[in-house]
């Protein structure tokens, strides 16, 4: 058999909110490349779905809070040795700038970059992540573009960003990557909820020549950063979103 620069066989991948939307596909989209798939969420009830649908065996989910210090305690004692990690979960929220405040801020910040950070924090201290590893956070064209009533939301991306590239730097000591993913609007959950809220999404999917993407141009982005086939790639982030942002950026 050829080799595969793509396969994740032989490899043990934690992936965080794998209970819908992008999470839940790339923790399928990992298990069909033969890895061994760590999978948490808070809810247990929709892991369950997740676990149903992953191919192969040796799976582990894990229902945590991960803006719980003892989730994330609870998370990596069950995580064993990784190859690869992907930060997936987060929330979005419009709220107009006006309307910002400390609670709305605390929120999504909270769990859109404080709870991967020091949920890699953890994972390297306890030597979690081996070496030749893959750090995978899932961010958003938001901090590029920034959309209306987005202000919080972006800077959390943006954020994400940031620390990413530092990460990259002191990791590369113990031969770990760190890389991260930019989508555009992906049709999950998700997205669903903010268009409920108010947001143009028509208006702004026909911004992208390709329309609308879905998880799985994502979850396959993560299987690269995760394999082989980008094993000379650190500090870099790919924007996946249908030709959106170059158009704006113009």
């Amino acid at each position: 058999m050829s080799f595969n620069p793509f396969s994740l066989d032989g490899r043990r991948v934690l992936v965080t909110g794998a209970s819908s939307g992008i999470g839940r596909q790339v923790a399928i989209s990992c298990a069909g490349m033969g890895a061994q798939v760590v999978f948490c969420g808070r809810d247990a009830a929709r892991l369950e779905a997740t676990a149903a649908a992953l191919p192969g065996a040796g799976h582990v989910p894990l229902a945590a809070d991960l803006q719980d210090p003892d989730g994330i305690a609870h998370v990596v004692a069950n995580a064993g040795e990784l190859h690869g990690v992907v930060h997936a979960a987060g929330i979005a929220r419009l709220v107009p700038f006006r309307m910002i405040n400390q609670k709305h801020m605390d929120e999504v910040f909270g769990i859109n970059v404080h709870a991967p950070l020091l949920l890699t924090r953890a994972l390297l201290a306890r030597k979690s992540i081996q070496a030749g590893g893959s750090i995978v956070f899932i961010g958003s064209v938001g901090s590029h573009i920034g959309p209306v009533a987005t202000s919080v939301y972006s800077a959390s991306k943006a954020a994400l960003l940031g620390a990413m590239r530092s990460l990259a730097q002191e990791v590369v000591k113990q031969k770990i990557r760190s890389n991260l993913i930019a989508p555009g609007y992906i049709r999950t959950p998700m997205l669903e909820q903010l268009g409920a809220a108010g947001a143009m999404l028509d208006q702004l999917i026909d911004y992208a020549p390709l329309g609308l993407g879905e998880p799985e141009d994502v979850a396959n982005a993560a299987v690269f950063y995760l394999s082989d086939a980008s094993r000379w790639m650190t500090r870099t982030f790919f924007i996946i979103d249908g030709g959106m942002t170059v158009q704006m950026s113009i």
